[in-house]
């Protein structure tokens, strides 16, 4: 969810996974997925920079409950990893990057 603007000041919470896509002309106009449309004060590139906010930080959350590594980086072993860490994104990220420099999988 993102905290938006509505043009009268009131504060209104979107969830941004019902944003079909937001037009700019000049008022910043949000049409959901259900066909409504919410006119903000926020720019486009504001209401984006919100939604990629929120979206990294459900990613990072989900992340500290995900297993140490997805099933198609299986076959590796620690000796592939570049970087030996605690933290498993870290891990997570170096794997993937390996990975794709071995063209075993693309990015």
């Amino acid at each position: 969810m993102i905290e938006l603007t509505r043009l009268n000041g009131s504060p209104l919470v979107v969830n941004s996974e019902l944003i079909q896509y937001a037009e700019s002309a000049p008022d910043t106009t949000l049409t959901l997925v259900n066909g409504e449309k919410v006119v903000v004060r926020e720019s486009s590139a504001e209401v984006i920079d919100l939604a990629a906010a929120y979206r990294a930080r459900i990613m990072g959350e989900a992340a500290k409950y995900s297993p140490p590594g997805p099933a198609y980086l299986s076959g590796l072993t620690s000796h592939d990893l570049p970087v030996e860490t605690g933290d498993p994104s870290e891990q997570i990220e170096a794997a993937v990057n390996y990975a794709a420099r071995r063209r075993t999988i693309k990015p």
